[in-house]
C-alpha cells in the first residue's frame, strides 16, 4: 500500500481522519459554548482520562467550534514548573487586543488591557516567569495587589465585562491542567466562579488526567459544582471500529471484518493506539482487502513504534527507583493495585514508598481511583515495563 496515502496519524495531539465515538462530548460542550455566547449560564467542564485517549484532540476542536462561532478562545498547555500567571498573560493579552479593536467594548478592553499590565507587574516578584508586553499604563488599584487569588478575580472580571459589552464570550482551553499548582488552581477557580456569580460570560475547558477531579476539590470544595467531568475514555467496539475502517474506505480501499476486530482488540480501543496500529498495518499490507494477516505482520512493528515514543518518552523521565516501583506495579498485572501490594513486591513498607508514589502522580504516570489505590495513568504501560525490564532482575538492582 502506498505509504503517501496512509490516513491514519498517530501523534501528540494529531488530530485523527475519523474523531469516531465523541459525538455527545462534542455536542455536550457545543450547548456550553452557545450558551454563554446568548448571555446565559453554562458550567465550565473538564475533560478527564488517561493518556491517550484523545484529550487534546477533543480540546482543539472544541477550540475550533468555539472559534467558528465568534468566541474569543484562548488555549494553553500547561507544562511542568510554569507558571498560571505566566501561561495565562500573554494569551489573555492578545485576546483583550482582539476584543479592543470593535466599536462596542473598545473602552473596557482598554480597561482590561490596564488590569493586565497592573496583574503582571505586581505579581512580577512572586512568579518571576511572567513576560507579557504592556499596551497601557496600569490601573492603579486594579488587579494590582500582589495577590493572586484576588488579583485574578479581578482581571477575570474586566476581561469578562469587555467580552460581554462586545457580545461574545471569553473562553479558556487548557490542556495538561493537573500540572499547575492546587494553589494557583484555586485562585483559578475563585476567578471563574465570580464571572459566573456575575453572569458574565467567562469560561474553561481544560483536560487533565484522572486525577485533576481531587486536585480541583482540594484547591476548592464547590468546584464539583462549578464544573462537569466528562471521562474521555477508550472507544467501544463499534466506535473503535469506524476510526479504522472509514479513513480506509475513504482511500477507496477495503479492510476485512477480520482485520477489523483484531486491531480493536489488540489497541482495547485507545485511539492513540487505534492510529498507530491503523499506520503499521496499511504500511505492511500488499493491496486491497487488508487482512487479519496483515495486522499480525504490523503489530510487532506498531508496538516496536509505541515502546521508543509513546511509551519510552515517559520511562525516561523516571529515576531507577521510580522505574522499580512502577516494574513491581506491571509484575501484578494492568491494574489498579492496593499500595500494600505494590510494597509487598518491592519488600518495603508501605509509608517508606509514599514520596515515591507521591512524586509519580505529580509526574502524572499513576493516579489513585481509590484511597489506597495505585493505578497506571498510561494505558498498557504494565506490558511495556515487562518488555523493557524483563525477569527478575530489578527486584535486586540498586
Amino acid at each position: 500500500m502506498d505509504p503517501v496515502s496512509n490516513p491514519f496519524a498517530p501523534g501528540a495531539g494529531s488530530p485523527p481522519p475519523e474523531l469516531a465515538g465523541r459525538d455527545v462530548l462534542i455536542d455536550s460542550a457545543t450547548v456550553a459554548i452557545e450558551r454563554l455566547l446568548r448571555g446565559r449560564p453554562a458550567k465550565s467542564q473538564m475533560l478527564i482520562g488517561l493518556r491517550g485517549v484523545g484529550k487534546t484532540v477533543l480540546l482543539d476542536r472544541l477550540v475550533e467550534i468555539a472559534e467558528r462561532r465568534g468566541v474569543v478562545a484562548i488555549r494553553v498547555e500547561a507544562p511542568e514548573g510554569r507558571s498560571l500567571p505566566a501561561l495565562l498573560a500573554p494569551q489573555l493579552r492578545l485576546a483583550l487586543l482582539r476584543i479592543s479593536r470593535g466599536d462596542r467594548a473598545k473602552d473596557r478592553a482598554v480597561r482590561a488591557l490596564r488590569a493586565l499590565a497592573g496583574f503582571a507587574g505586581a505579581l512580577k516578584v512572586k512568579y518571576g516567569d511572567i513576560e507579557v508586553g504592556v499596551d497601557y499604563e496600569p490601573e492603579p488599584g486594579l488587579a494590582d495587589n500582589g495577590d493572586l487569588d484576588h488579583d485574578l478575580s479581578a482581571l477575570f472580571e474586566v476581561a469578562g465585562e469587555a467580552a460581554k459589552e462586545e457580545g461574545t464570550a471569553l473562553i479558556l482551553f487548557v490542556d495538561e491542567l493537573q500540572y499547575v499548582a492546587e494553589d494557583q488552581l484555586a485562585a483559578l477557580i475563585m476567578a471563574l466562579h465570580r464571572c459566573a456569580q456575575r453572569s458574565l460570560p467567562v469560561a474553561m475547558f481544560g483536560a487533565g488526567l484522572p486525577q485533576l477531579p481531587g486536585q480541583l476539590g482540594r484547591a476548592k470544595s464547590y468546584a464539583e459544582r462549578l464544573f462537569e467531568f466528562p471521562v474521555v475514555g477508550p472507544l467501544d467496539p463499534a466506535a473503535a471500529a469506524d476510526a479504522i475502517r472509514k479513513p480506509i474506505a475513504a482511500e477507496s480501499t477495503r479492510i476485512d471484518d477480520a482485520a477489523v476486530a483484531r486491531i480493536v482488540e489488540v489497541t482495547q480501543g485507545y485511539p492513540y493506539f487505534l492510529q498507530e496500529w491503523g499506520q503499521q498495518t496499511w504500511n505492511v499490507a500488499d493491496g486491497s482487502p487488508i487482512t487479519a494477516e496483515d495486522v499480525e505482520r504490523a503489530t510487532p512493528l506498531a508496538v516496536a513504534t509505541l515502546d521508543e515514543s509513546f511509551f519510552r518518552v515517559r520511562f525516561d523521565r523516571l529515576s531507577p527507583a521510580e522505574r522499580r516501583y512502577l516494574r513491581a506495579m506491571a509484575a501484578l498485572g494492568p491494574g489498579p493495585h492496593r499500595s500494600g501490594d505494590i510494597a509487598d513486591a518491592l519488600g518495603r513498607k508501605v509509608t517508606s514508598l509514599a514520596p515515591m508514589r507521591a512524586s509519580l502522580i505529580a509526574k502524572g504516570m499513576i493516579w489513585s481511583p481509590e484511597h489506597g489505590d495505585t493505578a497506571f495513568t498510561v494505558p498498557l504501560f504494565d506490558e511495556f515495563m515487562r518488555r523493557v525490564m524483563p525477569g527478575d532482575t530489578w527486584r535486586t538492582e540498586s
